[in-house]
């Protein structure tokens, strides 16, 4: 006869009690003590491929559109996408109130009306993502084609969530509009966070490690490479040593400005119009414009020259 081993069991109901201890009293995070439904972040990843297909119907909807069925495809598409997308608005609204007392009917109601602003920015967030894409054609030699850009280019496909996820922000919703970011960045490996400020023409080449930051403005037809950080230099404490947030922090890069791969750049500091940002430098004061800036002429550069500079720019 074989030898008979001796039956193990896990002491599953003291794991079960410690960890209800955990959540109950020693380690609480809930906010406002409540336990809520969260966003699914697989409803809105249903939610992104479906505004892609509202934007651009034949290239992420259906291939075999026509003229005479396309605004039924997108009607019907935009209908179930806006119903999703109130039901995970209203989930995330919860988490950025500090009201105990609030209805559900408050929630129900403002979801709806984010929903509704943000259907109707629709047309302005598709110009926007068009003239990125032509950005994208005319700055990369190697672009053949306006749907090669839209359906391959990994920065392009950071940028339109980014448009997405920042027209929700702006709408109220911030935590649904972090994860939409947070889809993005694990796609592309681009972190761009949803409360920049990004204006038309915006390309991102490459685009693997480039991160931009909450505060950071960005100017019209500025071009960036990979491994570009626009970052905050310190995090200022209150007089109760915690962090102050939603200070403004992080670069400001005027028009035409073009920032080379591994480009760092921290702190509330202007890049001047048209300025040329080489590769690998760590800037952390303003450029006037017109400024060619390379690893080179920031070694060479005297400390006294940097200061005097910096009063010539103008604070935005």
């Amino acid at each position: 006869m074989g030898t008979q081993h001796k039956q193990l069991f896990f002491d599953l109901e003291k794991v079960v009690k410690d960890l209800r201890r955990s959540r109950e009293d020693t380690h609480k995070i809930r906010h406002l003590g409540r336990v809520r439904d969260l966003p699914s972040r697989k409803k809105v990843e249903e939610i992104v491929e479906g505004l892609f297909a509202i934007l651009f119907p034949t290239h992420y909807g259906r291939p075999d559109l026509n003229d005479h069925d396309i605004d039924y495809f997108v009607g019907d598409i935009l209908n179930v996408t806006l119903k999703k997308l109130t039901e995970q608005v209203r989930r995330s609204l919860f988490f950025v109130s500090h009201e105990e007392t609030l209805e559900e009917s408050h929630f129900d109601k403002k979801a709806f009306e984010i929903s509704k602003e943000f259907a109707e920015r629709l047309p302005n967030i598709r110009a926007l993502i068009v003239s990125d894409l032509r950005a994208a054609l005319a700055g990369d030699p190697a672009a053949t084609s306006i749907s090669e850009i839209l359906l391959c280019y990994p920065g392009i496909s950071a940028t339109i969530h980014y448009r997405f996820a920042h027209a929700i922000h702006e709408l109220g919703s911030p935590l649904l509009a972090r994860f939409i970011s947070d889809i993005a960045h694990s796609i592309s490996g681009i972190d761009i966070h949803p409360g920049a400020q990004i204006d038309e023409g915006f390309f991102i080449d490459h685009g693997t490690g480039v991160v931009i930051g909450e505060t950071s403005i960005i100017g019209k037809r500025v071009r960036l490479y990979q491994g570009v950080t626009l970052g905050a230099k310190r995090f200022p404490l209150d007089k109760e040593g915690k962090l102050i947030k939603g200070n403004d922090r992080h670069p400001i890069v005027e028009d035409d400005v073009v920032i080379y791969a591994g480009a760092t750049i921290l702190g509330r500091i202007t890049i001047g119009a048209r300025s040329t940002i080489g590769g690998n430098v760590w800037l952390t004061h303003s450029v006037p414009p017109g400024s060619n800036i390379s690893q080179a002429h920031m070694v060479a550069e005297p400390i006294d020259l940097v200061k005097e500079k910096k009063h010539q720019v103008v604070n935005h």
